[in-house]
């Protein structure tokens, strides 16, 4: 049985599912993703280029779904081709973000068709207007807002079901679509994200050993920008690290944009946000990773006695989730994603997102007497492990798509 994923950054959300589908000798795998993409053992990967950047002569409320449209091209000569090579798809799981479903219909018209659903876009209600920091979209951005969605719509009309990782996701879709999307999160692997007693981390700036039972304060993000809370967890610093003279502060993250509007030419948030308070930090205290292998970043989580996770009204983070099952204490943003799944004094601690000085107070709290909080860190990995667990939770869940190949 033929299963096909199409995805620009293949695999991303479709990691642990394709891995399991490709190590089943009853499947043949197949994916389809731009230059983005990345080869898994197993899976037959057709790869695709289009210029994502010249839109000139496109009117601005079109521009994104101009894109989407050349890449959807380039799926539909891939899928094309695929076909013709005798693919014929049962399940097709496609992320519709990047328009490359358009064409799936239409070349594999019997095929069940399962697009991810990880963000309708809305002018109020979650992200958008939530930071009066940052100006709010005009009119004519509000409409370019809303022309987002256009391809995720069309994706979802043609779709037998959609997935969302979250109820909070899923709630932000059109209530006429909503019953059509599922909520299925991709999972945490709590076996490899686990508590490790004898975890070291290695300091990238001084060469430093750290371990379980440091007062070390970790916060981490893909970017250190805004839409993480980067710019309040900054503003909490000078306060944290003065109340706890022997704190180490991690803080992972690149310098670029995932989400938002990007800062000044020539300059970078993290740097931005930095030097608003870098005269009220002790830095030999303080170290920034770019980026980190995972193996790292879960030992990193593993010596953490307090983890910070921000975030807007979004897109819920993975690394809160791996957290959690390495039982950090996690003091997270009242937000909507967080309070999903922490609740306060019970699997962790919520502040108000645009409170610096809540956040100082409460991390300085946590970091002063860990033991307290011991009962908060075990139920925030029991809480992974009963609702995110890959392997007995969600990778069923997933699984339960795919229809069983018929019997030899």
């Amino acid at each position: 049985m033929d299963i096909l994923f199409v995805h620009r950054s293949f695999p991303a959300q479709f990691r642990h599912l394709a891995v399991h589908l490709a190590n089943d000798s009853r499947y043949r795998v197949f994916a389809i993703g731009s230059t983005f993409a990345r080869r898994l053992s197993g899976v037959d990967l057709s790869t695709y280029k289009v210029n994502e950047r010249v839109v000139d002569g496109v009117h601005p409320f079109a521009r994104r779904f101009e894109i989407e449209s050349r890449r959807a091209e380039q799926v539909l000569y891939a899928a094309t081709h695929l076909k013709h090579g005798g693919m014929a798809p049962a399940v097709i799981f496609c992320h519709p973000g990047w328009g490359e479903n358009l064409a799936l219909r239409d070349v594999f018209p019997d095929a069940i068709i399962v697009s991810y659903c990880e963000f309708y876009y809305r002018g109020s209600g979650a992200d958008i207007g939530f930071d009066p920091e940052f100006p709010l979209l005009g009119l004519d951005g509000l409409v370019r807002l809303r022309a987002r969605n256009a391809a995720t719509l069309l994706a979802l009309v043609d779709s037998d079901v959609g997935i969302s990782p979250t109820a909070w996701q899923r709630s932000l879709f059109p209530a006429e679509l909503r019953p059509k999307v599922h909520v299925i999160h991709e999972g945490i692997d709590v076996e490899t994200a686990s508590p490790n007693a004898d975890a070291q981390f290695i300091l990238p700036d001084n060469g430093e050993t750290v371990r379980p039972g440091d007062e070390i304060i970790t916060f981490a993000a893909r970017n250190l920008e805004p839409y993480r809370g980067y710019h309040i967890f900054m503003r909490a610093l000078p306060h944290i690290l003065a109340a706890r003279p022997r704190a180490r502060v991690l803080i992972v993250g690149k310098r670029g944009v995932s989400y938002g509007a990007p800062p000044p030419p020539g300059r970078n948030w993290k740097d931005i946000f930095l030097a608003e308070v870098a005269d009220k930090l002790d830095m030999s205290r303080v170290t920034f990773c770019d980026a980190l292998p995972y193996r790292q970043f879960l030992a990193m989580l593993q010596v953490s006695r307090v983890h910070v996770y921000l975030t807007y009204p979004f897109v819920l983070s993975w690394s809160m989730l791996e957290a959690m099952a390495c039982e950090c204490l996690v003091v997270g943003s009242d937000t909507s994603p967080v309070q999903e799944v922490i609740s306060h004094q019970r699997n962790g601690l919520l502040v108000p997102f645009f409170s610096p000085s809540d956040l100082a107070r409460q991390v300085i709290a946590a970091a002063a007497e860990p033991q307290k909080y011991l009962h908060l860190r075990k139920e925030a990995r029991r809480t992974i492990v009963e609702r995110f667990d890959l392997k007995k939770v969600c990778l069923p869940r997933w699984l339960s798509l795919v229809p069983r190949p018929p019997a030899a």
